[in-house]
């Protein structure tokens, strides 16, 4: 290729008196043929014996030219045709190449990735448009005025999981989703969820009173019936119990009564269960919750997310897997009651006082207040439909960022699924018509979904996760979730992977929120951490995403600390009242907060490199390293026998330092790299993606623990249970076991050790001292 090229350049270059030869030889079936080509610019041209054709043909007996030999005769047209077509094919191959490179590979404008201190220029193999107007188009696309036509297309009075008008709905978004442009299609799950009893009604009677009927109900709750003592709680924390046990109250067999709010209603009823409690009831206090006394309450009591009755495995149609229970399922009675119910047993109840700062100038209740407490909750089958649409990458189309919103809701739902909808719907239009009408070309793929049966806890989402798990969580490198992000105007909240912090904060700085007044600016206020971000909790969409896949995941809301949207799980969560509680400016917030997630959305999708902080899990693993090492040592000084002197906290603190140099080695390789070759920029992706996903323990079955992450996770194989086993060993709890903590010891110690193994990426780049 090297010497036609030459050829050619010589011919066009018109240099005088120059004859070419060259031999184009072919071996074929051991047949030696040549066919020599000969290419002539002066038709008397002599050649001599050190010409350059001479050096060319190798041959110093050459005969003087002969003019003859260049006429028009068949056999020169052949050569001469030939020629032709060789230069015509190398000619169009060259431009082939060159036209390939200029689509795949556009050079785009310089922005800049950080990494922590380091800091990687974006040049090379990135989309055609520049970042800043990328920023423009999103923020010209969404306005405040636009939502008002969406909410009300999307609102609904009815659209309770596996209803008809949760059929509606997503055939609603469905069809958006095909008028954007794009690819769609729809997951169907079977499963299984508690309704209310036949009857219409669960009941109580207290003190030989008359039958209480009950509208509102708690999903997944145990069954029958159930007597004993009332014994208020407050709001059900493990700190609230503590109390109760401090003053030696007698807690078996008793009824908790306990307010809504502050942790979970699953998690109010797992902490009475550790209490031997037989029943809980539940109401939703007018001082911090809801106003109105005899508005019905509705829930799940799961202590975990999907499907209970297929735990760790999807619930599509005709699995043939055995009859099995999720652990988190509640083996106690869980109701909910009226505020108006609730104060009526309080102003009954006798016993010791209620402690201060409880809210209650009243008594805690006697062995004498006597409750009886019915639930007949139905367990029943439901077919559920999440919809998904994608706007496919132009680089990198098998990886993909999902960002997703439930649509269910127990009553009208608008805080909890129209708003988060009608945000889903607006940026799906939004980044479509970007690629359709304004030429932007995201690298990697963005999945829109709209997920159902969201309120019995997050069944649509987990199901979809543990049907496509090992696909899932090698292509899927971020989850932003939608539901319920605006609840106030006061305050901004962030729950998500710590991977994700510094996202956060770059996109903050750059959404205006009013004025002119970046969110940062408004609510962070130069300490993200204190003022912005929350831990992830199990009840929150994102959490089984990053807890249960591995995939960085992230929530957010508007919200408002002095005056709580309380109204979830009620059916007064309307658009009037969600008005109210915002001064009119749902819209406003709404556009903001498409802004804000889109911009997240597209910047995840337009740079060369995933914009994740690997350097925040670095600092988490030594804190908690250095709590685990300072119990260690406290154990071993009050109580030496329960340790072996041979435990020693080496080797995480060696797993702990694995990972921070091989945090920092990949800053090292990004910097050394060449961000114009697509393929380093994947293979680097690939290794920022398979953080979040180690840290997931290969030792747990995700039937029997689905949270896995030894981080972000649940149970004891979890750096926070090893310190929580500890602090039992130090208390000589009865249920403590030093063997099971050596052995969750070793295993937490392996994963963090192979988490920094899957970040080298290659065998012989592993920096493994155990």
């Amino acid at each position: 290729m090297d010497q036609a090229r030459s050829t050619i350049t010589k011919i066009f270059n018109g240099e005088p008196h120059s004859y070419t030869r060259f031999n184009l030889t072919q071996n074929m079936e051991g047949d030696n043929s040549q066919v020599e080509m000969k290419l002539s610019s002066d038709m008397d041209e002599e050649v001599g014996g050190n010409g350059v054709g001479e050096h060319l043909n190798h041959n110093s007996n050459r005969k003087p030219f002969d003019a003859n030999k260049l006429r028009r005769t068949p056999k020169n047209l052949c050569f001469m045709a030939a020629g032709t077509l060789l230069i015509f094919i190398i000619g169009y191959l060259i431009g082939f190449l060159v036209h390939r490179k200029k689509d795949v590979a556009p050079i785009c404008a310089a922005s800049v990735l950080s990494f922590d201190k380091v800091v990687v220029p974006e040049t090379g193999a990135a989309p055609l448009m520049d970042w800043d107007n990328v920023k423009k188009l999103l923020a010209q696309k969404v306005s405040p005025a636009k939502f008002e036509p969406v909410f009300s297309e999307f609102s609904s009075t009815s659209h309770r999981a596996g209803s008809q008008g949760d059929e509606v709905l997503g055939n609603k978004v469905l069809t958006k989703f095909h008028e954007y442009g794009m690819k769609t299609w729809t997951d169907e799950h079977f499963v299984k969820v508690q309704d209310r009893p036949a009857s219409g009604f669960n009941s109580f009677i207290f003190k030989n009173g008359t039958a209480q009927k009950l509208e509102g109900f708690l999903s997944y709750s145990a069954t029958g019936t159930a007597t004993g003592a009332v014994l208020y709680a407050y709001y059900g924390q493990e700190s609230d119990f503590k109390i109760l046990q401090d003053k030696s109250i007698n807690m078996n067999g008793r009824v908790m009564l306990i307010r809504a709010g502050r942790i979970s209603l699953a998690e109010k009823v797992a902490n009475a269960a550790k209490m031997n409690a037989s029943a809980v009831l539940i109401y939703p206090d007018p001082s911090s919750y809801l106003k109105e006394g005899n508005t019905p309450l509705f829930g799940h009591v799961h202590m975990g997310s999907g499907d209970p009755y297929t735990p760790g495995f999807p619930s599509f149609n005709h699995t043939q897997f055995p009859p099995v229970q999720s652990s988190g399922l509640p083996k106690i009675l869980a109701q909910t009651i009226p505020t108006s119910m609730a104060d009526g047993i309080l102003k009954e109840l006798g016993g010791d006082n209620v402690p201060n700062g409880w809210g209650l100038f009243g008594k805690l209740g006697g062995e004498g207040d006597i409750i009886k407490v019915d639930v007949g909750n139905v367990l029943t089958e439901k077919k559920i439909s999440n919809v998904f649409g994608v706007i496919k990458g132009f680089v990198d189309p098998d990886r993909y960022v999902v960002i997703g919103a439930q649509r269910d809701a127990w009553g009208p739902g608008f805080a909890a699924s129209t708003v988060g909808t009608s945000v889903l719907v607006e940026l799906a239009r939004s980044i479509s018509d970007m690629v359709k009408n304004d030429g932007f070309k995201p690298r990697r793929s963005i999945v829109f979904v709209s997920w159902t049966a969201g309120e019995y806890g997050n069944v649509g989402a987990t199901e979809w996760l543990e049907g496509y798990l090992s696909s899932l969580s090698l292509k899927a490198f971020a989850y932003i979730n939608l539901d319920a992000v605006v609840t106030g105007q006061d305050g901004f909240k962030v729950a998500a992977s710590p991977l994700m912090h510094s996202l956060i904060e770059s996109t903050m700085s750059e959404v205006n929120f009013r004025d002119s007044k970046s969110l940062y600016a408004q609510f962070a206020r130069s300490n993200l951490e204190a003022n912005v971000l929350q831990p992830l909790q199990m009840n929150d969409a994102a959490y089984p995403f990053v807890a249960f896949s591995g995939i960085p995941s992230l929530s957010f809301r508007f919200n408002s600390d002095r005056n709580r949207y309380s109204f979830f799980g009620t059916a007064l969560d309307t658009q009037d009242n969600l008005n109210t509680a915002v001064a009119g400016k749902v819209p406003e917030l709404a556009e903001v907060a498409t802004r804000f997630a889109g911009h997240m959305v597209l910047r995840l999708v337009h740079d060369h490199l995933l914009r994740f902080d690997l350097k925040k899990y670095n600092k988490i693993i030594k804190v908690q390293v250095a709590q685990i090492n300072g119990k260690i040592m406290s154990v071993r000084r009050n109580q030496p026998q329960k340790l072996p002197k041979a435990l020693t906290v080496q080797w995480l603190s060696s797993a702990s330092g694995s990972y921070g140099r091989a945090s920092d080695d990949l800053m090292t390789d990004i910097q050394n790299s060449n961000l114009d070759d697509i393929e380093m920029c994947r293979i680097i992706n690939d290794r920022i993606m398979a953080v979040e996903r180690s840290f997931l323990s290969p030792y747990v079955s995700p039937s029997d623990n689905p949270f896995r992450h030894i981080l972000l996770g649940s149970g004891a194989h979890t750096l926070k249970g090893l310190i929580n086993h500890l602090d039992a060993l130090r208390a000589d709890n009865p249920d403590a076991d030093a063997d099971a903590f050596r052995n969750q010891f070793a295993l937490a110690t392996w994963t963090i050790q192979g988490c920094a193994d899957s970040l080298a990426a290659n065998i012989w780049s592993l920096d493994n001292e155990i």
